[in-house]
């Protein structure tokens, strides 16, 4: 992940030291050691960016030292090249409005402390707060005997940066719903099956009427770290039995029925169907074999992105759930960076009578969220036409 911005990193890290120092450092300090003193960090930034780029994998295996390394790296840089920019602004101003003063010093300085409120809320606090989210998703086609069927969808919960005390939290909030069916969708490891083991009596709490389904995200095929294809395989398998081994029915590229009485739903699961470099392995001719045109299905798919581009036009599945997007985990203003790249990044969405939920998760491979919250979603299906 680093080698291929490391260039990038290594020139917003150097080149606004160099302006701060020549325009407002180099005059103050004197002595060499102030001066040592102060590109220290730079140095330690610089000799660690090149260390881990030269990983072969998307990131180091010691995960709580690359996030060391992204927040200082982050603490350090942006601040800086945040009052550099705004300070070469000023200048250009300063000169074309014959201003007395170069008012971008001070805009920046106002945004470098909003920066470090994002940071440090985002690392600190954002990670923590857990949050329910209740939907109602209403349809009229849906089968008299599932008004009111409840789902609990939890998602992304990326266990080798998941802490302890927030999983158990968002079991305990899922077993408090008392839901009929419980559903994940994807990515519940970052980089490998090492990270599972220490969740397991966790996940194994979860219990619902209907049992709890699952499907494969993008990080849990093992694709995350430069191995031989037969060993990603292996820890691919790895994964997979995890699941199975904890009480949960995994879905791949297949689907189970569901019964009340003489009526049913199907939920139906495809593998991961994402654009490059996503992995795209799902098969929904496969997913919904001996499905009636006529039933109601519900769809989990890690990717919402194959809403749009495969589920909608090759099945007739009347709601799909996804996670993936993490919205972002960052919502400024309402606005989240997600948006820029699809459509649907972040709760309910309909084309006609069909629709999609999108959660934006519990965790995520960098542990950071700024107001956009951890979550876990509780989905009530609803009847319209009674």
């Amino acid at each position: 992940m680093i080698a291929r911005i490391s260039i990038i990193i290594l020139l917003v890290t150097l080149l606004p030291d160099i302006y701060i120092y020549r325009r407002y450092v180099k005059r103050r300090l004197g002595n060499v050691w102030a001066r040592i003193a102060w590109w220290l960090p730079t140095l330690l930034i610089t000799v660690s960016t090149i260390s881990v780029s030269l990983t072969r994998d998307f990131a180091p295996h010691n995960l709580t030292l690359f996030n060391t390394y992204l927040f200082i790296t982050a603490l350090v840089v942006l601040p800086k090249l945040t009052f550099v920019l705004c300070s070469l602004a000023g200048r250009l101003a300063r000169r074309m409005l014959k201003l007395r003063r170069n008012w971008g010093n001070y805009v920046g300085l106002v945004l470098v402390l909003g920066e470090l409120y994002i940071l440090f809320h985002g690392t600190m606090v954002g990670t923590d707060r857990l949050n329910v989210r209740q939907v109602t998703i209403e349809f009229d086609d849906l089968p008299k005997a599932f008004d009111g069927y409840r789902i609990a969808q939890f998602t992304d919960v990326h266990l080798g940066s998941m802490k302890d005390e927030l999983m158990l939290r968002a079991v305990t909030a899922i077993d408090d719903m008392r839901p009929d069916l419980i559903v994940f969708t994807g990515d519940i490891q970052n980089m490998g099956p090492d990270e599972l083991p220490r969740f397991a009596q966790t996940l194994k709490r979860l219990k619902a009427k209907d049992g709890v389904m699952s499907v494969l995200g993008n990080h849990d095929y093992s694709r995350y770290v430069n191995l031989p294809l037969d060993e990603a395989l292996r820890n691919e398998r790895l994964t997979r039995d995890f699941e199975t081994s904890v009480g949960w029915q995994l879905l791949l590229n297949d689907n189970r029925i569901v019964r009340r009485g003489s009526d049913s739903i199907v939920i139906a699961g495809g593998e991961n169907d994402g654009r490059p470099p996503f992995p795209a392995k799902a098969d929904l001719k496969k997913a919904m074999r001996g499905i009636h045109a006529k039933s109601f299905v519900v769809m989990l798919q890690h990717d919402p992105s194959a809403w749009r581009r495969h589920i909608l036009p090759q099945t007739n599945a009347q709601l799909t759930l996804s996670g993936h997007t993490h919205g972002g985990q960052i919502s400024l203003f309402g606005l989240r960076p997600t948006e820029l790249v699809g459509k649907e990044d972040d709760g309910l969405y309909a084309e006609g009578k069909r629709k999609l939920f999108v959660s934006t998760g519990l965790g995520g491979f960098i542990p950071f969220r700024f107001y956009m919250n951890p979550e876990v979603v509780e989905i009530t299906l609803k009847k319209t036409n009674k």
